[in-house]
């Protein structure tokens, strides 16, 4: 899994902008890993020394290599969640002038056939395009990061060009 973020100019380090619910995910994922993922393999390394040669055996083989994925999701996971900042409606000062598209913005934006759409952007690891949790770094949520309210862009998908008007912006929560 590919991780993003922005980087605290200060410290040269990636900063993981995630919303509360987007956090705690993170966290009983890691958790999960951590007593009942971690345990089971285990379980299996062991019942595979257990069954006799592990030279050949490919069950043991198959084990280890499901240790190193769950010990690289567990590092990544960690690492995360240690460079995370939990975004809060203080977060979004708009006293700047009118709120622009960032990562926390839910957006409201008309097609070109007069369909109202909303999303909300979030970071890469967190989006669920189902459940209109669109990532910064997909083409809808690369075109519109930036823009403000009126402002039109065009999203250059497989499918082709899509023309939006972004009719709101607000704080997700």
């Amino acid at each position: 899994m590919s991780i993003g973020g922005q980087s605290d100019a200060k410290t040269e380090r990636k900063v993981y902008r995630l919303t509360p619910e987007g956090f705690a995910k993170k966290q009983e994922r890691l958790e999960y890993l951590r007593t009942v993922k971690r345990k089971e393999v285990a379980d299996y390394i062991h019942d595979a020394k257990e069954a006799g040669d592990i030279s050949e055996s490919s069950a043991y083989e198959e084990a280890k290599h499901d240790q190193a994925k769950v010990e690289g999701e567990i590092s990544e996971l960690e690492a995360i969640l240690a460079l995370s900042v939990i975004m809060t409606p203080d977060m979004h000062d708009t006293e700047n002038g009118p709120p622009v598209v960032r990562i926390g913005m839910q957006v409201s934006v008309e097609t070109d056939s007069g369909a109202t759409r909303n999303f909300k952007i979030v970071e890469t690891f967190e989006a669920d395009p189902k459940a209109g949790l669109i990532s910064d770094q997909s083409p809808v949520g690369k075109a519109l990061l930036g823009h403000k309210e009126g402002d039109e862009v065009s999203v250059s998908t497989p499918g082709g060009v899509t023309h939006y008007t972004i009719l709101s912006i607000k704080p997700m929560f």
